[in-house]
């Protein structure tokens, strides 16, 4: 499926700000199963320096530097991506997860050990561990317990914008069982990692408009958040949406990922000046023709 991103993200201030540093996280992730195949970052007013290069984590990322006063803010990131999932395994044939969570101790699972420890946002949490250990059961397969949790949050959790912050903590998530898709990943990811398991929080877009006939997913119209979960040495990362209870596959594009969403905030800075300010997002990820030109 080849899809068409427009990301765009306006500041209003309320006095002019004279000096700006932002990262942003906009510039999708190749991956075996995702052609970047054109993408561009502009901003207005325009920096004074840009730069360009790669997060710990191996994402993109793009450093603007503005030293003139301005009152507004843009920046819009488009691109063309084309995705290719292929199917995930078949539950039962994956280890147990017990045998995951030795095996990310291990120096085959040097690279996803790093994701078993809490942060600030996804914190080792009592409350998530409870709830993520009844589907993980002894000697359960480990996508299996997975693919049961992540229906779980699909549906003992409501999608309800507006009553949560991006620093709401999972433990007033996990109490009202509300919220948005960073809550649900951050809580997911919380309860992976308090049992043992590596996970990882990943943020990228899904398909605005749904196919004919189909409902349109929950997210779809800002930036949105999924969770990577490993599966061992020999089956690697899965991608799980918690928000609309489904496997990865070929209505979402992958920006990347971190330990939680402070590591791949969209857009972030420091300025001086500035004031109160307004901040309004939009997001449209669209099919097009993969004949039609980029």
């Amino acid at each position: 499926m080849r899809y068409r991103v427009q990301h765009i993200t306006r500041y209003a201030y309320g006095s002019p700000v004279e000096l700006a540093a932002h990262m942003v996280h906009l510039r999708p992730r190749a991956q075996p199963w995702q052609t970047v195949i054109a993408e561009s970052i502009v901003t207005d007013p325009m920096p004074a320096r840009r730069s360009d290069g790669l997060d710990h984590f191996g994402n993109h990322v793009t450093w603007l530097f503005l030293d003139l006063p301005h009152a507004d803010f843009e920046v819009t990131s488009e691109a063309i991506v084309e995705v290719d999932r292929w199917p995930p395994a078949e539950p039962a044939a994956t280890p147990s997860w017990e045998d995951v969570v030795q095996a990310a101790r291990t120096p085959e699972g040097w690279e996803a050990a790093e994701f078993q420890f809490g942060t600030p946002m996804a914190p080792i949490n009592s409350d998530t561990k409870e709830y993520a250990g009844e589907s993980f059961t002894p000697g359960r397969p480990v996508l299996e317990a997975l693919l049961e949790l992540n229906e779980r949050f699909y549906t003992d959790f409501r999608f309800r914008s507006g009553v949560t912050t991006i620093s709401t903590p999972v433990s007033q998530v996990m109490e009202r069982r509300e919220g948005v898709c960073q809550d649900f990943s951050h809580a997911m990811v919380s309860g992976l990692r308090g049992i043992g398991i590596p996970a990882r929080y990943t943020s990228g877009y899904i398909r605005t408009k749904p196919p004919p006939g189909q409902v349109k997913r929950q997210g779809a119209d800002q930036s949105h958040a999924w969770v990577g979960c490993w599966l061992g040495p020999e089956f690697g990362w899965i991608d799980v949406d918690p928000t609309n209870g489904i496997v990865i596959r070929d209505e979402h594009v992958l920006l990347g990922w971190g330990r939680d969403f402070s590591d791949v905030s969209p857009v972030r800075g420091v300025i001086l000046g500035g004031g109160d300010h307004s901040v309004l997002v939009s997001v449209d990820l669209e099919p097009v023709d993969e004949g039609a030109p980029v």
